[in-house]
């Protein structure tokens, strides 16, 4: 407007100056212009690249637990290995036959045990010694069930004071004799 007010008074110098201004102004301008879309952008790629990290940092801490994680598993599964491989030597089925022998080995001695009590200790089992022992324990059982049957028919019939000090004598006579069989 002052350009054209400075021509229409016939100023052509101070027309052409406004209008050099003019062009300076708009060229600063535009060169603003550029500058805040430059800016602009780059804010843009900031952000971008501020999320890209959070992303990535995001990534990283879950990436920490899951080897974090790994490892515990991994430290426990040794652990285990370990004390399987410490008790087998080799491997879990190992442990199992290991087991079983000694199992086998214990029920085997408590059978060889129970043998040996039933015959007193004094003779192998399947010797000629160990069946002839059982024979002679049948008999005296035997006996000592007849002897105590006629105890116990002397004490419910007592025919008089003397027999039953006798009865008690028989009691008594028993009774040595049974220490005498248990060995006492």
């Amino acid at each position: 407007k002052r350009a054209q007010l400075a021509l229409e008074k016939g100023n052509d110098d101070l027309a052409k100056e406004a209008l050099t201004r003019r062009q300076q102004q708009v060229d600063e301008a535009t060169n603003l212009q550029q500058q805040i879309d430059l800016q602009s952008a780059s804010i843009d790629k900031l952000y971008e690249g501020m999320q890209v990290l959070e992303s990535k940092i995001l990534e990283s801490k879950s990436k920490k637990e899951q080897m974090i994680a790994r490892a515990r598993t991994a430290q426990s599964t040794q652990k285990v290995n370990d004390m399987l491989g410490g008790v087998t030597g080799k491997t879990s089925m190992d442990a199992f036959t290991r087991m079983e022998e000694k199992v086998e080995a214990l029920e085997a001695a408590a059978e060889v045990s129970a043998e040996m009590g039933s015959l007193g200790g004094n003779a192998l089992p399947g010797s000629a010694a160990g069946s002839l022992e059982s024979q002679f324990k049948a008999l005296e059982s035997s006996s000592s069930v007849d002897e105590e049957l006629q105890k116990m028919k002397g004490l419910l019939n007592p025919s008089s004071e003397s027999g039953a000090g006798k009865g008690d004598s028989k009691v008594d006579d028993e009774l040595e004799k049974m220490k005498r069989d248990a060995g006492l």
